[in-house]
Order: C-alpha cells, then structure tokens, then sequence
C-alpha cells in the first residue's frame, strides 16, 4: 500500500487480526509492541497502560521476550483478554514486518533511545507511533497538531505512565477522525529520515 491507497493496509490489518486468533473489528484501533523486554524499553509504562488501552475497546499485539517478568505480564493479560491480546513470545522478522503493516499505532515508550527503528518502520508502514520524546525517538516523530495538520505521531516527556497514557488516549481520539487519522498516516508516510 502506498499514502495514496491504503487499501492495502486495511488487509494487513485483517490478516493480523486472524493470525492473533483476534475478532475481526476493523473499527477498533490495534496497537502494537514489538521490542527487548528491558526495562530500557519502557514495558513497566505499558504495563501501566494497558488496563486504559483495553478498557477503550483496542485491541493489543506484543511481539518480544526478554525479562520474565515481562514476559509472564503479557502472557497473563493476553490470559486475561484473550479477544484484545495477542501475545508472541521471541522474535520473528516477518512477523514484525507483519504486525507493523497491520497495526494502527506503534508503542515504544523507551527511558532511552539513542537511535530506535521501528520508529521509523511505523511511519513507513502508516502506523503511528507514541513514543517518549527520548533520542532518535525525539528526532523523528513530531507531535501531531490538529490545526496546522503537522506531524506524524505522539510523544511525551517525562518517564511517567499518566503522560504515556494521555498520549495513548489523544491518539485514539485522533483514531476516530479518519480524516484527522488519515492526514497523521500521510505525514509519517511522507517523512524522510534517510542521510
């Protein structure tokens, strides 16, 4: 799919939903993790997190391993919420290209992040990340600006789970604007972070 025809990414999204075993909602926003679970990546603020994103309606896909803690956290709220959650525990470098052509948004909440890439292959891939303003995270996603249609993601500052979490929610609100939404996918789309 391209930013002039994102048919494509409607079906990525539909095969990702029947991969995860998921109900197939279109309306309903997934958001996406594909990360080391370290605590460098900022998983204690999507643990943080996760009860509001459920509680919206959206559905969650994690892709990764790494501490067990984390691993047994998403293990047991994908118990939890079996119809919203879609857990792979390890790594697979199809399915991450997978998840991020299907997802709508990306969560990469990281304590620090010299660099990041899947920043980068969200907004390539029309996914919108929400990301602490952190690094290479800072450097290559700019807040989206409902009124001069600028930008192509969400951040925040501080390393708090109620900052994470207001970002969460302004992007779901944004999500509900398909125009809004659309504009925010054209930008990330559009952006050139190459030398």
């Amino acid at each position: 799919f391209s930013p002039d025809d994102m048919s494509g990414k409607a079906e990525c999204k539909r095969q990702l939903l029947e991969e995860f075993l998921l109900p197939v909602d279109p309306d309903r926003p997934i958001l996406a993790s594909i990360t080391r679970l370290t605590d460098q990546k900022g998983i204690d603020l999507m643990m943080a997190a996760a009860g509001d994103i459920l509680d919206a309606g959206a559905y969650i896909v994690s892709l990764g391993s790494g501490d067990k803690k984390y691993e047994r956290f998403w293990q047991s709220l994908r118990d939890y919420a079996p119809r919203q959650v879609g857990v792979f525990k390890g790594y697979n470098e199809s399915l991450a290209h997978r998840i991020e052509a299907g997802a709508d948004m990306f969560l990469m909440p990281s304590k620090f992040e010299p660099c990041g890439l899947n920043q980068m292959y969200s907004l390539r891939y029309g996914t919108v990340p929400i990301v602490r303003a952190v690094g290479g995270l800072d450097d290559t996603v700019e807040n989206w600006d409902s009124i001069s249609e600028t930008g192509n993601g969400f951040k925040f500052g501080p390393y708090r789970a109620d900052r994470f979490i207001e970002r969460i929610y302004e992007a779901l609100f944004a999500y509900a604007d398909k125009e809004a939404w659309r504009k925010i996918q054209h930008n990330g789309m559009a952006a050139d972070n190459s030398w």
